[in-house]
C-alpha cells in the first residue's frame, strides 16, 4: 500500500530503462523517495529525483548513491541490442555490468538489490529450477551476471534472478521477444520458431517484476546474502507463446492471425537457447509474499495493445488511421 516504504531513499541506477523505469514507478507509488539515475533520464511520469550521470566516469557511482538507503544497480550493457554480449564487447560490457555494480557495493551505505538472471545456472541445470542449483554459466552475459551478483551477496545485499520480462514500461520500450513478435505480427509477417519450438519458457509481466523489487526493498534484511528466483512457476512452449501473440494481434486488429513457422536454429544458437527453463519462486513468496499476479494471456493482451497504441500516429503498420 502507498507509504509502506516510509520515505526510504532508493537510488535506481539505470532507472530510465525498461525494467528500471517500471521499478522506479512502483517504488514511488509505495512511498519511497526515488532517485532515478541514467545517462539520459528524461522526466519520469512519477515523483522522483532525477540525476543525469555517466556512471563509467570516475567517482560518478559514489556520488549518485550518496545518502541512499537502498541501491538498485539495474544497468545493463551488451553491445548487441539483445541479452547477448556481442563479440568483442566483453571488456566494455564488464565495465558496466560488473564495474558499476562493484563501485555501488563499495559506496553504498545501505542494502544493494541486484537484478540477476535465471539463466545464470547454465544449460546443465534441470529445466525447472528452485534456486538450489549450482551455477555453470554458458555465456559471457551470464558470467558477468554471476561476477556482479557475487560482489553484492558477499557485501550482504540480495539478488532477484529474473526470467524473460516483458510488457509496457514508462521508460525505455520493451525490446524483448514478446514485443518483437507482436510488431512482426502487426506487420503481417509470419512468426518463426527454432525447430519444434517445444521448449518451455517462463515469462513474467514487467509490473509483477516491479512488485518483486518493491518487495525486496521492503524486506531487504530478510533477503540479505542470497539470490532469489523471480518466476511464474509455469512454463509455456515457445510455439504456444508465439501462437498466443499471433491470435491476440488478430483479436485486437480484426485481421487473420499470421502463421507460426518452424525454421532451423541459426549457427549462433546455444544449448541454453534450445532448452526449457522455468523458475519456481516459492522461496521468494515465502520470504516476502510476492507472487506473479498478472495471467500470461492478460499480460500479452496488454502488451500487444500498447504496441498498437505506440505505433506511428496511433495507427497500425500498413493501414490508415481510423476515426
Amino acid at each position: 500500500m502507498p507509504g509502506e516504504l516510509g520515505g526510504a531513499l532508493v537510488a535506481v541506477l539505470g532507472g530510465s530503462g525498461f525494467v528500471g523505469s517500471a521499478v522506479s514507478a512502483r517504488l514511488a507509488a509505495r512511498g519511497a523517495r526515488v532517485r532515478v539515475v541514467a545517462r539520459n533520464p528524461g522526466m519520469p511520469p512519477f515523483p522522483a529525483e532525477v540525476v543525469a550521470a555517466d556512471l563509467t566516469e570516475p567517482g560518478a557511482v559514489a556520488a549518485v548513491v550518496a545518502g541512499a538507503d537502498v541501491v538498485l544497480p539495474l544497468v545493463l550493457f551488451t553491445g548487441g541490442g539483445s541479452w547477448r554480449v556481442a563479440d568483442g564487447d566483453a571488456a566494455d560490457a564488464a565495465r558496466v555490468n560488473v564495474g558499476i555494480v562493484a563501485e555501488a557495493v563499495a559506496a553504498a551505505r545501505g542494502s544493494v538489490v541486484f537484478a540477476g538472471s535465471t539463466s545464470q545456472v547454465g544449460p546443465g541445470a534441470p529445466e525447472r529450477i528452485d534456486g538450489t542449483e549450482a551455477d555453470d554459466p554458458e555465456s559471457e552475459y551470464d558470467r558477468q551476471k554471476c561476477a556482479a551478483e557475487r560482489l553484492v551477496l558477499e557485501a550482504g545485499g540480495c539478488s532477484l534472478r529474473l526470467p524473460t520480462v516483458f510488457g509496457p514500461s514508462p521508460g525505455s520500450p520493451d525490446r524483448g521477444v514478446v514485443t518483437a513478435m507482436a510488431r512482426r505480427a502487426l506487420a503481417g509477417e509470419p512468426l518463426t520458431v527454432w525447430g519444434a519450438g517445444d521448449a518451455d519458457r517462463d515469462l513474467v509481466f514487467v509490473e509483477d517484476v516491479a512488485e518483486a523489487f518493491a518487495a525486496a526493498v521492503t524486506h531487504a534484511d530478510r533477503l540479505a546474502g542470497r539470490a532469489w528466483l523471480v518466476g511464474s512457476g509455469t512454463g509455456i512452449a515457445v510455439r504456444a507463446l508465439f501462437e498466443l501473440v499471433a491470435s491476440t494481434v488478430a483479436e485486437l486488429t480484426g485481421r487473420p492471425a499470421v502463421p507460426v513457422l518452424s525454421v532451423p536454429p541459426p549457427p549462433h544458437a546455444t544449448a541454453s537457447d534450445l532448452r526449457g527453463l522455468v523458475a519456481d519462486p516459492a522461496g521468494l513468496t515465502l520470504a516476502t509474499g510476492w507472487r506473479a499476479g498478472v495471467p500470461l494471456a492478460d499480460a500479452v493482451s496488454r502488451t500487444v495493445a500498447h504496441v498498437i497504441g505506440s505505433s506511428v500516429d496511433g495507427g497500425l503498420p500498413g493501414t490508415p488511421n481510423s476515426g
